[in-house]
């Protein structure tokens, strides 16, 4: 028996159709996610599903004796009940029958040969084990620890944590009450990469039943085994994860797309003869000709499939050559006597794609705006390549007047023309009356994409993004990458969004304890060298060392001794540049191959050559970072007079 099942559901909003006598099972144990563009309905369905809602046609059950948790149905707690009183919760029937127990050893001892007290002792005994027993604190610290739910919040007042602090409590809760029936909108939303980790690994090894919305994508891929997309108030089915789906159904769209096109060209095909035949006038031919119309009112041309919107953008100045755009030294930020920030250094080059990462309250958005110069370091100093220009989109995008439609913003704000307007907003995607919307009635995504309508057409050489995909659904956020894909400058970015981590990241800035590791690398690299192990910040109650505040990769032993460089800096800085340019160039050709390898797959002989290069290529590539590497110490030694 399924544990979810919907037959005909049908669901209206005034006289706007929303669901449309959509139906399907989810059997037990699946692992489904619940995609579709915001406003397609998915949080509606998920309502419906929990009562709180109510649905104009058709039914759904679920499956008898199952329990649901629901992530966002809060529970109703005592005043001043703590966060760990939330998360005892969760065994409220393991206390209750533990109560009971006490109870009746009490009656045992008055009465020793009642067997019907003993029975009863025994079923209770039973049902406390299967539910796990009497000792619930280890649970708590594991999943407390793995959604990061820190031991000093857990003493807090429920009611007095944000919004997004209680609903992490809330999913804890319900995954420590072990409910047969998971329903989850938005998961991960106000969790950090580790948290979100966690939680796919858990929910990956979870027996019960998942239903979820989310728009991470890296989660969908973690722990989701079948999609269900909700569109044009249907829903169209996908067994596999989210990178199956992202390969099928564009595959299905040119498969629709071409049953149209041949059942057109049929219908057109038929008209003409049945035309042709009426024309002729013999009886025999009348026949025929009223033959194929009756066939022509039978057929039906399957939908033309609404085409992708896709951006294909290039931005930036791409005349900006100075190499290092800035140099950051010695930040030390605190707020209240609490250290966020200690000694933290580092160099941005040129076209680099850096991602800030740390956990949350890691002071990653405080480094941001110290960098913007919106905020005051403690100590410390930035100096700026000569012409930067930086550009900045936050978390939350507002604009002076939103009481204007997306045209007038344009050219109010930029002093552009209307047909510039126009233009532009075109290849970001807002057409025909789109334009003339007023923005306050744009969603998070639609203005995020606006404001960087606004900003890529300026000359600007540096983008810095704070949590640029927070809130979008999954086509947002693919629009957006498209048009920071375009983007030729330099790019620094704070995401909790693993899939826009790996697709845009080369380098790592993790901030930690008030320290800083800095990794050269993609982040699955940079996981990998955690796990082995990486280095730790200072702490921030030590002392910095001599030469640099935090430990960084890129760190090497001097040698013991070395003869002095004449020339100055100037030889070494040019070297530097030739080699960043010849290592591009390479990491280029290795990927190049590398496509061109799973291109000839089928060709063994191809094959074998290709592998060949490609491993000349690599060792060349390894070669040039070793030099590099060489380079960038002595001319650090050179700036630092050592």
């Amino acid at each position: 028996m399924a544990d979810l099942s919907i037959q005909n559901l049908t669901k209206y909003y005034g006289d706007r159709l929303i669901l449309d006598h959509i139906s399907f099972d989810i059997q037990p144990g699946e692992k489904v996610a619940l995609l579709g563009a915001n406003g397609t309905g998915k949080t509606t369905l998920l309502r419906i599903l929990t009562g709180r809602l109510p649905h104009d046609d058709g039914s759904f059950s679920i499956g008898a004796g199952r329990t649901v948790g629901i992530i966002d149905q809060m529970p109703i707690v005592e005043a001043g009940a703590t966060v760990d009183d939330v998360l005892r919760l969760a065994f409220r029937e393991s206390d209750d029958i533990a109560r009971q127990m006490i109870e009746l050893e009490a009656e045992m001892a008055r009465d020793a040969h009642n067997a019907g007290l003993l029975k009863r002792y025994g079923a209770l005994g039973q049902r406390l084990e299967a539910l796990g027993g009497y000792n619930h604190d280890f649970e708590i610290d594991k999943v407390a620890n793995g959604l990061e739910i820190p031991a000093s919040q857990r003493t807090q007042p429920f009611a007095l944590l944000s919004g997004g602090e209680q609903t992490r409590v809330n999913l804890a809760r319900i995954i420590l009450q072990k409910t047969d029936i998971l329903l989850l909108d938005e998961p991960t939303n106000h969790l950090d990469m580790g948290a979100v980790a966690w939680l796919g690994e858990y929910l990956d090894g979870y027996r019960g039943t998942v239903l979820t919305i989310s728009h991470d994508r890296w989660f969908l891929d973690r722990c989701c085994t079948r999609i269900i997309e909700l569109h044009d108030h249907k829903v169209d089915f996908y067994a596999g994860s989210y990178s199956f789906y992202a390969e099928e159904r564009p595959r299905r769209m040119e498969q629709q797309q071409a049953q149209h096109e041949n059942e057109l060209a049929e219908l057109k095909r038929l008209e003409a003869t049945a035309r042709k035949m009426h024309e002729h006038g013999t009886e025999h031919l009348a026949k025929r000709a009223a033959s194929i119309d009756k066939r022509i009112a039978r057929m039906k041309v399957t939908d033309r499939p609404r085409p992708e919107k896709r951006m294909s953008l290039t931005f930036g100045d791409p005349n900006y050559e100075t190499e290092e755009v800035l140099k950051v030294r010695d930040i030390t930020k605190s707020y209240e006597n609490r250290k966020i920030l200690q000694n933290v250094s580092f160099n941005v080059r040129n076209r680099e794609r850096i991602a800030l990462l740390g956990d949350n309250g890691a002071g990653k958005t405080t480094l941001l705006r110290i960098l913007l110069g919106e905020e005051t370091a403690d100590a410390g100093t930035i100096r700026k390549g000569v012409g930067l220009r930086p550009a900045y989109l936050p978390q939350q995008v507002h604009f002076a007047n939103e009481q204007r439609n997306l045209i007038d913003t344009l050219i109010y704000d930029k002093n552009w023309t209307m047909q510039q307007s126009r233009n532009r907003l075109g290849a970001f995607q807002f057409t025909g009356e789109d334009q003339l919307k007023l923005v306050k009635s744009l969603s998070g995504g639609e203005k995020s994409r606006l404001r960087l309508c606004e900003l890529l057409y300026e000359p600007l050489n540096m983008l810095i993004l704070d949590e640029p995909t927070n809130h979008l659904d999954i086509l947002a956020r693919e629009w957006l990458e498209q048009a920071i894909e375009g983007f030729t400058g330099t790019l620094l970015f704070v995401s909790h969004d693993r899939y826009f981590v790996e697709r845009f990241a080369t380098r790592v800035l993790y901030l930690r304890d008030g320290g800083l590791i800095d990794f050269q690398g993609s982040y699955e690299a940079f996981l990998n060298y955690m796990e082995r192990g990486g280095p730790l910040p200072a702490p921030q109650d030590a002392p910095p060392p001599p030469k640099r505040a935090v430990p960084t990769l890129d760190d090497v032993p001097r040698p013991p001794e070395k003869k002095k460089r004449t020339g100055g800096a100037k030889p070494l800085q040019k070297q530097l540049s030739t080699l960043e340019r010849e290592i591009a160039q390479l990491e280029t050709q290795s990927a190049d191959l590398e496509q061109r390898m799973i291109d000839a797959a089928s060709d063994s002989g191809k094959l074998l050559e290709l592998m060949a290069e490609k491993e000349t290529c690599d060792d060349t590539l390894a070669a040039k970072l070793d030099e590099w590497e060489a380079v960038s110490l002595a001319l650090d030694e050179l700036e630092n007079g050592s």
